[in-house]
């Protein structure tokens, strides 16, 4: 069932797995807070289950932009259509949030972003990228990086 991201009350729900729970919710909220800001739109999450052709769109990119395979297993995700620009996010058990922009209009802006919450390593399988570093009230130190995606999805 889709929850409503709070981000005046940071909540772990569908994150207790996560051995950083607490920072990822933040880092969640975050997210919420910017789309909110930014869009008046609300931040809905599903299960990875019950969002997983968000998961695979995601896992689809990585693998064929960059034969990347996150080794973390996901938790959440959503998919979103705000002002022309679909949004994908899929938050991992490892603390990691990765979001796929895709501007609809030819010729937009297409790119995947990563998010380390607070407390996390970078994963051995983003080692190649440089991230950096974001102070947030709700996450803490947020490490990110991205790169353009080439490819048509």
């Amino acid at each position: 069932m889709p929850y409503v991201v709070d981000f005046e009350n940071v909540s772990t729900v569908g994150l207790e797995s996560s051995p950083v729970a607490d920072a990822l919710a933040g880092l969640r909220a975050n997210e919420a807070r910017y789309f909110r800001n930014k869009y008046q739109h609300e931040f809905t999450v599903g299960t990875a289950q019950e969002e997983a052709e968000a998961v695979e769109r995601v896992t689809r990119v990585l693998k064929e932009e960059r034969d990347i395979v996150i080794a973390s297993p996901a938790l959440e995700a959503t998919r979103f259509e705000v002002e022309g620009i679909d949004w994908t996010y899929v938050f991992y058990e490892s603390g990691l949030s990765i979001n796929l922009l895709w501007t609809v209009a030819d010729a937009g802006k297409r790119a995947v972003g990563f998010k380390l919450s607070d407390g996390m390593e970078v994963p051995e399988e983003l080692s190649a990228f440089k991230f950096a570093r974001q102070k947030s009230k709700l996450a803490g130190t947020i490490r990110g990086s991205y790169f353009v995606v080439k490819g048509q999805y």
